[in-house]
């Protein structure tokens, strides 16, 4: 039996990718998200995922931030983006960031089921145009990495706040907790990360951003 995880907050594209999935396997058990939030949920369920496809853009995954995290907590599992962006450099850093794949969500289904079968059989699947490109030379994020798979999931979520250029009060606001708490939560971000500030975190957070450059205003 195959268990495959649909991160995707799109409703009417996650139903369409499920149909094809059950049409092209057969034995799925398919298991859907519509947040980084309820994909902790089912983490936290310890379900043994084949597969998952992961939108970049969904909620609470913050850039290539979301990515970063969710390959460290399913190191052994295949993980692939499935993204509306189908720019080259966006491609080369999400395989950068952990990706096993990158599915454009303009692809056919037909092109999706075969890229996906070929992920869980250990293939790394690209769409052409991509393949053809020289991969860039990118700075080494493994520290970065560990140090983001070391928060708790309500420290990732004050991050992915903090890289949004949230205030401790609104942050606490959104998340129905004192403000208090979200200052006990940023010490520990900050201390996690080897930071000392809000200014160094998003600078040190920059390059997750799907566009980096746009970091640097907040």
């Amino acid at each position: 039996m195959t268990t495959i995880l649909i991160a995707d907050d799109h409703p009417l594209f996650r139903a369409a990718l499920k149909q094809a999935v059950e049409a092209s396997f057969v034995d799925a058990t398919i298991h859907e998200a519509d947040s980084l939030a309820t994909l902790e949920t089912l983490g936290q369920q310890a379900i043994p995922f084949d597969v998952i496809l992961l939108d970049l853009h969904m909620p609470g995954t913050h850039g290539f931030s979301g990515l970063v995290y969710l390959r460290e907590q399913y190191r052994k599992v295949p993980l692939v983006v499935i993204s509306a962006t189908e720019s080259v450099d966006v491609i080369q850093r999400a395989i950068h960031f952990g990706a096993d794949g990158f599915i454009p969500k303009s692809a056919s289904i037909d092109t999706m089921t075969d890229a996906m079968r070929k992920i869980m059989e250990g293939e790394r699947w690209l769409p052409e145009h991509a393949r053809r490109a020289m991969p860039p030379t990118l700075p080494d994020h493994s520290a970065m990495s560990e140090r983001i798979a070391s928060l708790t999931p309500q420290q990732f979520r004050v991050m992915g706040m903090l890289m949004e250029g949230m205030q401790n009060k609104v942050i606490a606001y959104e998340l129905d907790v004192s403000e208090a708490t979200i200052k006990a939560h940023m010490t520990a971000i900050f201390r996690k990360l080897g930071v000392r500030n809000r200014t160094q975190a998003v600078l040190a957070l920059k390059d997750l951003a799907i566009e980096p450059q746009g970091m640097e205003s907040n």
